[in-house]
């Protein structure tokens, strides 16, 4: 759905222009977390499970990690993300 896709949005001169799209389904907003520093923006999100089974505890980790290079010209105070 695309509530879990996370959309960055750049917005020079009011002309929105997609800089990525990055698929985080399976993941809630509070298990994600976006910088944008030193000319690129960081996705970084991560999942964690636990389940109790006949065999014991099981555990699911998921972990996401995409760095995307701004574009020349682009400022980083300019760059805004959405879900």
């Amino acid at each position: 759905s695309m509530q879990r896709k996370l959309n960055w949005m750049l917005d020079p001169s009011h002309d929105n222009k997609l800089l990525a799209l990055v698929d985080v389904e399976g993941f809630v907003p509070k298990e994600i977390t976006v910088t944008v520093e030193d000319g690129k923006v960081e996705v970084f999100a991560e999942h964690k499970e636990e389940r109790t089974t006949s065999r014991g505890k099981e555990y699911n980790y998921r972990t996401i990690v995409r760095e995307i290079s701004l574009p020349p010209g682009v400022r980083e105070d300019e760059v805004t993300y959405s879900l």
